[in-house]
């Protein structure tokens, strides 16, 4: 029983981040009909940006919190440059145009890195803060663990408030529902969609210095990986779906600790692409996600 709940914890914690970067996948699908393959790329800038801001200020509560908040500009300003000169200009193009460029704008990121002589190709040490252990019951919790939970719990609360209850979020799901109408109605379709650009690439931002804090190393290529687990996520709830993402990424994240904890880690992505397969099959639009009803 110990050993399942403190599976059952790092799963948790896992799954937290993955539905933090399935977010930003599901919302730039949601609107404009995007995969964002450069997503996860995204993250790893905001993994870099938090390494190097940890090394300047030190690995405390405080140098974290920076971390933190210069991760989350330094990507939306990154989805800002992304989207209005890669995808704005293809928006109307068909999509296989925009896929390629989403293909082609992750292989610079990743390149780019590599190059820039203050980063390079080479893996570094992520500074963390030192780990303590905490007893909750029969449950033994770290406070890394306690950071990546609290912090995506606390990320997707206001995401849902922002979607739900303001002004921009009824503009998102304006959009998402009819680009032309809103447009017509008087939103501003371009704003919205840079606005959802960025708030998926402030997720991402926070999730990869939660995923280098939980798994403390950064390297150029860190964000293909999670960025993969994190779509997979995204199509497992439905993608286009908020809270099919949150869902999927938490999902997802158990099922591969328990496969690793009780079978074998070898056979960990084999199973969860396995339980994506067999959901997409009995519900192809995802756990929460819905069906598009052609009109004629």
């Amino acid at each position: 029983m110990d050993t399942f709940l403190k599976q059952f914890v790092n799963g948790l914690s896992l799954g937290s981040i993955y539905a933090l970067i399935a977010l930003g996948y599901t919302m730039v699908y949601g609107i404009v009909k995007l995969i964002n393959f450069a997503h996860g790329d995204v993250m790893m800038v905001g993994a870099y940006t938090g390494y190097f801001i940890l090394r300047a200020v030190g690995a405390t509560p405080f140098g974290l919190s920076c971390a933190f908040l210069g991760a989350m500009i330094v990507c939306s300003l990154l989805s800002l440059l992304i989207e209005r000169c890669a995808y704005r200009p293809l928006r109307n193009a068909p999509r296989l145009n925009s896929l390629i460029t989403a293909i082609a704008v992750e292989l610079i990121l990743q390149n780019a890195m590599r190059v820039i002589p203050f980063v390079g190709p080479n893996p570094r040490q992520f500074p963390t803060m030192d780990t303590k252990f905490f007893n909750l019951g029969i449950v033994q919790i770290s406070n890394i663990q306690i950071i990546v939970i609290v912090a995506s719990a606390i990320l997707m609360v206001v995401l849902n408030y922002v979607i739900n209850y303001t002004r921009t979020g009824k503009a998102m799901r304006a959009v998402s529902y009819d680009m032309g109408a809103a447009s017509l109605m008087g939103v501003n379709v371009n704003r919205t969609i840079a606005i959802t650009f960025v708030i998926g690439s402030v997720l991402a931002g926070a999730g990869g210095v939660l995923y280098a804090t939980a798994y403390p190393q950064v390297d150029p290529l860190m964000g293909y990986i999670p960025g993969l687990k994190a779509f997979v996520a995204a199509v497992l709830g439905g993608i286009g779906s908020v809270p099919g993402a949150m869902v999927g990424g938490v999902i997802l994240g158990i099922v591969e600790t328990m496969t690793k904890a009780y079978i074998s880690s070898q056979y960990a992505d084999a199973i969860s692409y396995s339980i994506l397969i067999v959901i997409l099959l009995v519900k192809p639009a995802g756990l929460l996600g819905k069906k598009n009803v052609v009109k004629v």
